[in-house]
């Protein structure tokens, strides 16, 4: 039930209102003066106060400010039979919600409280939520304790108090996008908007539009005018992710908002001007990619500045066992967590995790959600992280028909690991000699290379 407080010199004015409200089912206080309104606001939590702007002893204007110092979240109405501007503006300025002119009708009264009341709601809720995220991403929430990790949090912990570009590389899954949050979390700009943005998950087509907004009748389907992802960003961060998909023509347009913080709108000629902290991330080698033409070099300078690699979850293995145990009670969802047993723990740590830390995720929340005993032993476990699954190089029986594996596999690897098993082949027939192990493959020596290069496979070299 939502508390009122009343506070008016008049007490007509003020005992119809109590009257009136209490029937509403409001829990209802009132008081003559300002004085003794905020001896109630002391020792009382009070959701919304109907103030009198003239009054004896302390003007409305005044205890709206001493109420707001002791309680912010009261959400002030005034109520004056002098209706004028320069009391209406003095009153929003101290922090009232509206301003109404005495008469007036009961029934207005009750749908701006209730209207009011809402408002309040969604503003506690919204600082809840803030609260929420800040809470989610402190530093020390974010697990591992290794000394690849530890250096990352480091960086993340200096870089965060900062306005600098960041970059954050490193394999699918490791993690990128929540380090991202926690720099933003973690900076002045926390209140503000974080706006995340997969540029591989938008058509190209789309994604210019996506960022920069447009203007009705830009081009074929756009039936009204769209505000993008920079301006929903403004005075915030946005976070791109997998910007090493971006085309180059949208990288110079990205560039120009690094270099001076403005852009147009797909279809318009005004410039539009923000204040935006851009954090990029990419599981791709932007030094590479800049070699082949496929990212612009001063793109690359300017997101560089402070670059923050995520380290793989297979090298640092001394992160599994704490990232296990942190999963196991998150998915317990207030229940005792699961455990896991000497052997099955074992087997976990020992396994690459190619799909990282979501991989790692997904699996427990997997076997917590099937598993109905409370102890996780081996059997549990899926075949690949058993080692049971078939070698990729050898997923064909005699008839030649790849067999799939319950469990199923990932194609990318299994092509990967097969083209690898090729290459070293090549390479051990030939005594590492490259002219003739390309021979052998049907390649040109200089793909090979790359491929050997990209593989890190072993570049002693014999002619």
């Amino acid at each position: 039930m939502a508390r009122i407080l009343i506070v008016d010199d008049e007490s007509a004015i003020r005992k119809a209102l109590e009257r009136f409200l209490a029937g509403a089912n409001y829990d209802v206080l009132s008081a003559k003066d300002g004085e003794e309104a905020m001896e109630i606001v002391e020792r009382e939590t009070i959701d919304l106060a109907l103030v009198d702007l003239v009054m004896p002893k302390m003007d409305g204007v005044e205890l709206i400010h001493r109420m707001k110092r002791a309680q912010p979240a009261i959400v002030p109405i005034v109520l004056t039979g002098f209706g004028t501007i320069t009391s209406a503006v003095e009153a929003m300025k101290a922090g009232a919600y509206h301003y109404l002119t005495k008469p007036f009708e009961l029934d207005d009264i009750a749908a701006l409280i209730a209207t009011a009341l809402e408002h309040r709601q969604l503003k506690e809720e919204n600082r809840l939520l803030k609260k929420e995220l800040r809470d989610k991403y402190r530093f020390e929430n974010m697990v591992g304790t290794s000394d690849e990790m530890a250096s990352v949090y480091d960086l993340v912990e200096k870089v965060a108090e900062t306005d600098s570009t960041v970059l954050i590389t490193g394999e699918s899954g490791t993690g990128k996008e929540l380090v991202a949050r926690a720099i933003h979390y973690n900076s002045p700009r926390r209140d503000k908007p974080l706006v995340v943005v997969n540029c591989a998950a938008i058509p190209e087509e789309l994604l210019e539009s996506e960022l920069f907004g447009h203007m009705k009748g830009a081009f074929t389907g756009a039936i009204a005018t769209h505000a993008g992802r920079f301006d929903a960003a403004d005075r915030g961060t946005i976070f791109l992710d997998e910007i090493g998909d971006m085309s180059m023509k949208l990288q110079v347009k990205v560039l120009r908002v690094l270099q001076e913080q403005r852009f147009e709108p797909v279809g318009s000629t005004t410039t539009h001007e923000v204040d935006v902290r851009i954090i990029a991330a990419t599981n791709q080698d932007l030094d590479r990619a800049v070699h082949e033409r496929r990212f612009r070099e001063d793109l690359y300078y300017r997101l560089n500045v402070i670059p923050i690699h995520i380290p793989p979850l297979r090298e640092r293995t001394t992160d599994i066992s704490l990232l296990l145990h942190h999963f196991l009670e998150k998915f317990a969802f207030g229940k005792e967590p699961k455990s896991l047993t000497p052997a099955a723990l074992e087997r976990l740590t020992a396994y690459s995790w190619p799909g990282n830390v979501r991989e790692l995720e997904n699996l427990i929340e997997r076997i917590v959600v099937l598993k109905k005993d409370d102890v996780i032993d081996i059997a549990d476990l899926p075949a690949k992280i058993l080692g049971k699954a078939p070698p990729a190089a050898h997923a064909a029986d005699e008839s030649g028909e790849v067999t799939i594996p319950e469990h199923g596999i990932s194609f990318k690897k299994a092509v990967g690991d097969f083209e690898t098993k090729l290459i070293e082949g090549a390479l051990k027939q030939t005594g590492g000699n490259k002219n003739k192990a390309a021979t052998l493959l049907h390649l040109n020596r200089t793909t090979l290379v790359e491929k050997i290069k990209k593989k890190r496979l072993d570049m002693s070299e014999q002619e």
